[in-house]
């Protein structure tokens, strides 16, 4: 038999279809089963895999992609020495082998023309750039969220995914949790009213604390201008490398690290997943003691919508933890979540739980013939039978743009302390020059998108 004629059925369902990805909005999922027999895959049906930034979230993804039947992970990538060695030794120790390959340079993984999906776990300067390469190169990515650095960076990555027929799932996993969808289900099918106000509550804290911004020498195996990147040229300092979520050149704080979390949610029981915001206004607290860290720690802002209703963003020490008489759900830490509040009852849900008002609501029914949401219960393995089909994952990269949108209009709105106006359809601000500039940051040579 020729090579042609040896190809995988997940390699010719990708060359195939790859072309009109997007264009299903409720999936259809084949389970593994089917393709593999009850979970066992040929070698030629398996996803090849690598693995690029293997910090503590990387690690974690990396240890459940291992655990997936199916996959089969062949290369890591981290500017660390120490975290890609601790890394391969994870994939080896799985295999019980020595193969596993390592890179201190994504683009010499992405090369590599036998690896079929690409799992990206850097912090959020890189998010972009690593993603669009890899689509141009054909490869499938999970990539974390929040989707991208700035809202430029988010439309390209959809533009890139459209245009090059990829599959693409981000990290926003309460998608996948039972409990979220079936808040949003109570909402969407009206089961509390007409909601004129939603409330979301981010963590708080994070740049709260000092930071030191005196240079330090390098540590050996760290390629500290790898790990830079696009943003600007900076000295070595640990609270930099550790704490970079802090640092306005690398992510926006606590704000954009949950939006694309439970902004996601709201957007998800309200319908709202193509659009957003077209008033935010908002206020913050920011670091005061001349430290590295430079993004706000207590803040809340308003969105308003065309479709009639408010979005509140607040931190957690500010959002409701109780109402009613009921005390909410604790999941991670108290004051997270969203609440959904309705002319005739509430929702409210986080990673602890619901609880609803009437208490009624929580052994009703969704019928048949009621609005069912896109149903994922591992959102993991949703990525890889969404490669499998060529189908739209559970979090796409346009609906994911959305959700982390409002967590950089709220940090724009807080930055420039004063109303912004938003257009949602050409994703700009309205005759604010000023603001519009704050809608990418320049990128370091040689890198662009």
């Amino acid at each position: 038999m020729s090579k042609n004629k040896n190809i995988s059925r997940r390699r010719f369902l990708k060359g195939v279809t790859g072309a009109v990805i997007g264009t299903v909005s409720l999936p259809y999922i084949i389970p593994a089963s089917a393709l593999g027999g009850n979970g066992s895959f040929a070698p030629s049906e398996r996803i090849v895999m690598g693995c690029i930034g293997l910090g503590g979230n990387g690690t974690w993804d990396l240890k459940e992609f291992l655990g997936k039947s199916g996959v089969q992970i062949v290369a890591v990538c981290d500017v660390n020495t120490k975290a890609r060695n601790s890394a391969r030794d994870i994939v080896n120790e799985k295999y019980g082998n020595k193969d596993c390959a390592t890179y201190g340079d994504f683009r010499e993984l992405i090369a590599r023309k036998d690896i079929d999906a690409v799992m990206n776990s850097t912090p959020d300067h890189w998010h972009s750039i690593i993603a669009i390469t890899a689509i141009r190169a054909g490869k499938d990515i999970h990539s974390q969220k929040p989707l991208a650095h700035t809202i430029a960076e988010g439309r390209a990555i959809c533009d890139a995914v459209k245009r090059y027929g990829a599959v693409f799932q981000t990290g926003s996993q309460q998608r996948s949790d039972r409990e979220f969808r079936r808040a949003c289900e109570l909402v969407r099918n009206g089961r509390i009213g007409k909601v004129q106000t939603v409330r979301v509550g981010l963590l708080y804290g994070g740049s709260d604390v000092y930071s030191s911004p005196m240079p330090k020498p390098v540590p050996e195996g760290l390629d500290w201008d790898m790990w830079l990147g696009p943003s600007p040229a900076a000295p070595y300092t640990t609270d930099r490398l550790r704490e970079w979520r802090w640092v306005s050149d690398y992510s926006s704080g606590q704000i954009t690290d949950w939006a694309g979390h439970n902004c996601d949610i709201a957007q998800w029981g309200m319908g709202t997943e193509h659009t957003s915001p077209v008033e935010i206004e908002g206020s913050g607290v920011f670091p005061a003691d001349g430290g590295l860290y430079d993004t706000a720690y207590s803040y809340r802002f308003e969105c308003k919508y065309a479709e009639g209703f408010t979005m509140i963003v607040e931190d957690s020490e500010k959002h409701p933890k109780s109402k009613n008489g009921i005390t909410f759900s604790i999941g991670w830490r108290p004051g997270l979540g969203v609440l959904f509040e309705g002319n005739e009852g509430w929702v409210h849900v986080d990673r602890g739980g619901m609880n609803v008002y009437p208490e009624s609501l929580a052994d009703t029914e969704i019928r048949p013939s009621e609005i069912h949401l896109y149903k994922s219960d591992d959102h993991k393995q949703n990525f890889l039978d969404c490669i499998r089909t060529r189908s739209q994952t559970i979090a796409p990269p346009e609906i994911s743009h959305r959700s982390i949108m409002i967590g950089y209009l709220g940090a724009m709105a807080i930055k420039l302390g004063r109303k912004l106006r938003w257009d949602p359809v050409k994703e700009e601000f309205i005759n604010d020059s000023e603001a519009n500039r704050l809608l990418s940051q320049p990128m370091r040579s040689p890198w662009h998108l």
